[in-house]
């Protein structure tokens, strides 16, 4: 395996799970796709177009602290737009994560409270909420009766080992 260095190499995983897993489901039925499980946030679609969209907002505040706002009128994502959207941002995690200090920050409306936020934090939520939906939608998969994919840092390492 190549060297990189630590963020990097989370956002490398990060990615590679989001579209291993997308991959997966490029197969199943309209019908296995919108089928919600309880205790998940909702369907694959759902949850995938949910991870999607946070990612794209992760990514622009990150980049250019300013929110991602979805232009009017948009249909929602296919899975094959989900799986561009997620490359897209995923790459542009990946490259930001080379720029970003401990001390970057930038300003939040939060809940009507302007509060300066250290960009670690959002990269670290972008991670753990790809992280925590993945595994919802691999809940729906076994509940469906599928096998998900092993989407754990031991695979990936694996992975990239055979690559390399």
């Amino acid at each position: 395996m190549k060297s990189m260095d630590t963020l990097t190499t989370i956002f490398s995983h990060n990615l590679w799970a989001n579209l291993k897993l997308i991959d997966a489901c490029t197969d199943l039925s309209i019908e296995q796709l919108n089928t919600p499980v309880l205790g998940t946030y909702g369907s694959i679609f759902a949850t995938f177009r949910h991870i999607a969209r946070a990612e794209q907002s992760y990514f622009s505040r990150i980049s250019t602290g300013l929110p991602y706002h979805r232009p009017e009128g948009t249909e929602e994502m296919t899975l094959a737009e989900i799986r561009e959207s997620l490359s897209q941002t995923g790459e542009g995690l990946i490259n930001c994560s080379h720029n970003i200090g401990a001390d970057d920050s930038i300003v939040i409306d939060w809940d009507g409270t302007l509060r300066d936020v250290p960009k670690v934090i959002l990269m670290n939520q972008a991670i753990n909420h790809a992280t925590e939906h993945r595994a919802q939608i691999m809940v729906i998969m076994t509940q469906l009766g599928l096998t998900p994919p092993s989407l754990d840092s031991w695979t990936y390492f694996d992975k990239q080992e055979g690559a390399g």
